[in-house]
């Protein structure tokens, strides 16, 4: 059976709409960033993001449809981002979602953004087959899973507190970068010596998966501080800091994920969330990966961020899994700003 789902993403700063096909794929998509709003104010506001999300959810539904050459009306299912992420933000993606689905009484699906981020790789060339070690690296999560199947995920590890991508935000904070601090401390890494600073790999050989990188947000503010201390820094200092401080996540991640990869003894890896876009996390991890014989996998770069081709691809799989009532019509403006991927 063939279906068109519209696929609604809002949980944060960018707002994502697409269109996938459950037999031809993505179709279109299109995103905007709220990046330039939210850099004056050092960091995402909540209230902001979601009165953006008003204004532009409508006009990138018009764009998508044009640029699929699917009319409204042939539209079967609307799925939406319903958790986790900030709560105003999800209602307004939720709202949109359910009314249009509503008005042309059509399913309204519910989508755990983790499970979009998880199964963007599948949007990609080539596709990972089940089972793989999936690792996901973003701004609010970083955790290794277990995926046998779609809606078969089992928890291996995850962050003790601080997620990756807040590790690279934060320590690119205190260096003085402009928001989000990830890319920018990246691209100074690009023009620096990591083995300037040895800065810790918290939890790197402890005998579990999870991780920890409040220590290392610790470890560059102390190492400014010092540097302060001894005069004035220079950029060669910040380019090396930058560099010191991406090696040692990279590291940790890469360590991890390949400690899972024996542990469970699959040989594929599957990397989702913003920082899968971090080329020297990419780098490591295929250089690994060919030691072991195994593969890795990415989802486009275009496709790391939030977006809503993620959203859409997971309602696609769910529903060629039986995993989706194609026939259920209950409409409830409802969302989970936490919610545990185990529980879906």
């Amino acid at each position: 059976m063939s279906m068109n789902i519209l696929g609604i993403e809002s949980s944060c700063d960018e707002t994502g709409v697409a269109i996938v096909n459950t037999q031809r794929g993505l179709l279109a998509h299109a995103l905007h960033s709220q990046i330039a709003m939210h850099q004056a104010y050092g960091g995402v506001v909540p209230e902001l993001a979601s009165r953006d999300h008003i204004r532009r959810i409508l006009p990138l539904t018009h764009e998508v449809l044009k640029k699929a050459g699917v009319a409204l009306n042939e539209i079967d299912a609307v799925a939406y981002t319903a958790g986790p992420g900030l709560a105003g933000a999800l209602l307004v993606g939720a709202s949109v979602a359910q009314a249009f689905a509503w008005t042309h009484d059509l399913p309204a699906i519910a989508i755990h953004h983790l499970e979009g981020h998880l199964l963007s790789p599948m949007l990609a060339d080539p596709v990972p087959e089940f089972p793989f070690v999936a690792l996901l690296v973003s701004g609010g999560h970083t955790q290794i899973m277990r995926v046998d199947g779609v809606g078969q995920y089992e928890l291996l590890g995850e962050t003790l507190d601080d997620a990756a991508g807040e590790a690279f935000d934060k320590s690119a904070k205190l260096m003085g970068l402009p928001y989000p601090g990830g890319p920018h401390l990246s691209a100074l890494a690009s023009q620096g010596d990591a083995s300037v600073y040895q800065l810790p790999r918290p939890m790197k050989h402890s005998k579990d998966l999870d991780f920890s990188f409040s220590g290392l947000k610790t470890a560059v503010l102390t190492t400014l501080r010092k540097l302060e201390q001894a005069g004035e820094i220079s950029e060669q200092d910040k380019a090396n800091l930058a560099a010191g401080a991406q090696a040692a996540i990279v590291d940790v991640l890469g360590h991890k994920a390949i400690k899972a990869m024996k542990e469970t003894g699959l040989k594929r890896l599957v990397v989702a969330g913003g920082v899968g876009a971090n080329l020297e996390l990419r780098q490591f991890l295929k250089d690994e990966m060919r030691k072991i014989s195994g593969e890795v996998f990415f989802p486009p770069h275009a496709l790391c961020t939030d977006n809503g081709a993620m959203i859409a691809h997971a309602a696609s799989e769910r529903v060629k899994a039986g995993l989706v009532d194609l026939s259920k019509r209950e409409y409830n403006v409802s969302v989970r700003p936490r919610w545990d991927l185990a529980q879906i």
